[in-house]
């Protein structure tokens, strides 16, 4: 991304000014069904005259076959490379977006407009793009920065409270990994009262975009920001693929924390003191997830499917202690497993 994300009021009216500094050649504007309705009303009077597509809301969607509405679109308005798509989302529409920008064309104008804490806070950041396929966590993408970001906050007062507890996991994850002060003020908050999320969405953004600024391409130390993503992937796969039971990406992230947790604890990388810590907080805010003890082989099986493997080894980032961790470390299927019983009978 060539410039910091815009966070605040201040927001769309830098989009406004983008688009006068430097107008593509077309503009079109990708939203989801709850976007189209909540947001994009908001986002109108920012722009000049423009295609808007919305596509159905939920990560069911964020397949291969909705990518192809929005190439089929693209190529039905005749857009070339000098056009610009916003896409006004969450992580479903940015991550989708974004993918179906680098792709078209070889390579389109996009930038973001986040639009829920999930987004703001992780996954409009960083030039993660993709889509899921045949039943596994963004397995289809590639690596392309955004021209721009530009974060409102007020956006999140149209979320459920369901959907802002989501992105609060990313928040949780952030701390964990690099900023234990930042982790000890988690403790006591309740998401449903925080008055303003634009401290706290800075502060993350800022944390996320340090670690991906020394390695874009995740070799390296941008592992750190798959914490709980191993066991939390596996946990949001395989309930995606049962019919009533899928659960939102920081639902199944904030499980993953807990399940990593404990498996550093069990290594003697993390104390118990620290693993009650992040019991505590994470237990605040997210319910534990409905699954039985006989599913548990079948979705730690998803694990061997972790874009983060070598060959046959489960690669995963645990914790160090609080605001601290270590990327690269080898798991079992059968440790995966483990954590997901320890999960339950905690």
């Amino acid at each position: 991304m060539s410039t910091p994300p815009i966070i605040g009021p201040e927001a769309l009216p830098a989009l406004a000014e983008r688009l006068q500094l430097a107008p593509p050649s077309r503009l079109f504007v990708l939203a989801d069904a709850n976007t189209a309705r909540d947001c994009y009303p908001h986002l109108v009077p920012h722009l000049p005259a423009h295609e808007l597509l919305t596509i159905a809301a939920g990560e069911a969607h964020k397949t291969l076959a909705t990518c192809t509405d929005v190439w089929a679109w693209l190529t039905q308005h005749e857009a070339d490379r000098h056009a610009l798509l916003v896409c006004l989302g969450g992580g479903v529409v940015t991550d989708l977006g974004g993918f179906c920008a680098a792709t078209y064309k070889r390579g389109l104008r996009c930038v973001g407009v986040p639009t829920t804490l999930l987004a703001q806070v992780d996954a409009a950041v960083g030039g993660k793009t993709g889509v899921d396929f045949q039943g596994f966590k963004n397995h289809i993408g590639v690596f392309q920065e955004p021209e721009a970001v530009f974060m409102e906050p007020a956006f999140l007062g149209t979320l459920p409270a369901g959907e802002l507890r989501s992105g609060y996991a990313e928040v949780i994850k952030h701390a964990l990994i690099a900023d234990a002060a930042a982790f000890a003020e988690l403790r006591g908050l309740a998401v449903a009262a925080v008055p303003d999320w634009t401290p706290i969405i800075r502060h993350s953004v800022a944390i996320k975009e340090k670690i991906v600024a020394q390695d874009p391409h995740e070799s390296g130390p941008r592992k750190l920001l798959n914490f709980g993503h191993t066991v939390g992937h596996a946990l949001e796969s395989y309930l995606l693929a049962r019919p009533g039971r899928a659960v939102r990406h920081g639902e199944a992230v904030a499980a993953g924390l807990l399940c990593e947790s404990w498996l550093a604890t069990q290594r003697g990388l993390l104390s118990a003191d620290e693993l009650a810590q992040v019991r505590e907080v994470v237990g605040a805010s997210f319910a534990p997830l409905a699954f039985a003890e006989s599913e548990i082989d079948e979705i730690a099986a998803y694990a061997r499917h972790d874009k983060k493997n070598r060959g046959d080894i489960i690669k995963c980032t645990l914790l160090t202690g609080i605001g601290h961790g270590i990327f690269d470390q080898a798991v079992t299927v059968a440790e995966i497993a483990a954590s997901l019983r320890a999960y339950l009978s905690r």
